[in-house]
């Protein structure tokens, strides 16, 4: 993938009615358990992004017939729970860091060696949160130097249900263990310090897993079989947060976002906009793919800052780069605390952020596990004009088109390109809501 480059300027206030792409988290999960079912599964809103293509590639050559009769449509007729066959090279996960650490899991079961590869930063991310806990499983799993990718996941190994408590609040972690344990002999359990993201809970029970989960703990046995079942993915919440903060700095903005997912363990940013007194008011509740979704309508509100109430942090913790955005601009200094997990994301989010907040002009304090932005409240602009790095991070690149909007001239945005994975379509979605925007 080449790099890419934006230059984001004030727009328009921000109207209209949009459908941001499909939830990236439940494509992934999607593909996998249609894969590993029995029958035929049908998704629609599947994520037309690189992230989510890359998880649909392995399952391909892991044997699995996938059509796409249409975009953002998959059927996948799956090969059941052991039906997997071992593919002729290195499976190559991108730039997904969610599609590996649940890769690991669930090929650590199978009966042959796998290798998992990524792209450059995915290689630079830590996997032994990981591949540490599954080796209580039974599995064997080498890493590279340091703990990073490639992943080399042996086959044929006797997995055993455990109990483990997990230090960290990651769904990821919590996911490749429960993925881990449908191969496991007895019952996996996985007690968190906070509740995290139940995506996989969530969906393994759609497909007739019988699984006990609750906020902080979740609970399943081997030995079962997945069934064949059709998946609605709703509206990505981390895609619709980028408007979400955006309609809410930019005066005159009135913009409603259609369907979005609203798994109470992903709105965490939902709460703190909220808090700091975004107008955002949620309607036409209902259920899509397993999943609460609703139409939310953002009008411009001034902000205030807070201090971010830590019980928020893991459910918003892809957010956290738009929410520094809004904090910016926001009356009043905004201080975050229990966020480290940002310093091992696709980029050091809290070091990058701080870097190009800076060089635009915005005198951020950092902290090891969070920091604090002060506010710069009022009708104009809040930012300097300058050229800032995303380090290949889409979350950061989007980030920073969202401040453009409140800048007083350009913004240039390099290493773009990564966008993709999460977001296709992003520049002319954003356009067409009112944006200044140019790039690929």
């Amino acid at each position: 993938m080449t790099a890419a480059r934006w230059i984001a300027t004030a727009g328009a206030p921000l109207r209209g009615e949009l459908d941001v792409p499909g939830d990236k988290s439940v494509s992934h999960r999607a593909i996998m358990l249609a894969s590993l079912a029995d029958g035929i599964s049908r998704i629609t809103g599947f994520l037309e992004g690189e992230d989510a293509r890359a998880t649909e590639a392995i399952f391909r050559r892991l044997g699995v017939s996938i059509e796409t009769p249409a975009v953002g449509a998959r059927v996948v007729h799956g090969v059941g729970i052991d039906g997997l066959r071992a593919a002729d090279g290195p499976l190559d996960c991108g730039n997904a860091g969610t599609g590996m650490r649940l890769l690991a899991g669930l090929l650590a079961g199978q009966a042959f060696d796998s290798e998992l590869v990524g792209d450059a930063s995915l290689s630079k991310r830590p996997m032994r949160r990981v591949t540490e806990p599954l080796a209580r499983m039974g599995a064997r799993i080498d890493t590279g130097e340091g703990g990073v990718p490639p992943l080399r996941v042996h086959g044929k190994q006797r997995l055993t249900g455990v109990e483990y408590e997990n230090a960290l609040a990651s769904a990821q972690v919590k996911s490749a263990l429960l993925l881990a344990g449908l191969y496991a002999e007895g019952q996996t359990v996985v007690h968190e310090p906070r509740p995290t993201r139940d995506y996989t809970e969530r969906m393994l029970a759609a497909f007739g897993w019988p699984i006990e989960f609750s906020p902080g703990l979740a609970r399943l046995s081997g030995g079962h079989r997945l069934r064949a079942t059709d998946v609605h993915v709703p509206a990505d919440f981390s895609s619709a947060a980028f408007f979400l903060v955006a309609a809410s700095i930019v005066p005159g903005s009135d913009l409603l976002l259609r369907r979005v997912g609203m798994n109470p363990r992903r709105t965490g940013l939902l709460h703190v906009l909220r808090l700091m007194g975004a107008d955002i008011e949620a309607s036409n509740a209902g259920e899509q793919g397993g999943e609460p979704v609703a139409d939310l309508r953002v009008r411009h509100a001034p902000l205030h800052g807070i201090d971010v109430p830590e019980v928020h942090v893991p459910d918003m913790i892809d957010e956290f780069p738009a929410l520094f955005v809004a904090a910016a601009c926001a009356d009043g200094p905004t201080r975050v605390t229990g966020a480290a997990e940002l310093r091992v994301k696709e980029s050091d989010r809290i070091a990058v952020m701080a870097t190009g907040l800076r060089t635009l002009g915005i005198a951020i304090d950092e902290a090891p596990d969070g920091a604090t932005i002060p506010g710069n409240a009022g009708a104009g602009a809040v930012f300097g004009r300058g050229e800032v790095e995303s380090h290949g991070d889409h979350r950061i690149a989007m980030a920073f088109a969202v401040a453009a909007q409140r800048a007083v001239g350009e913004v240039a945005i390099c290493d773009t390109a990564n966008v993709a994975t999460s977001f296709p379509g992003f520049v002319s979605l954003a356009r067409g809501a009112g944006f200044g925007l140019l790039g690929d």
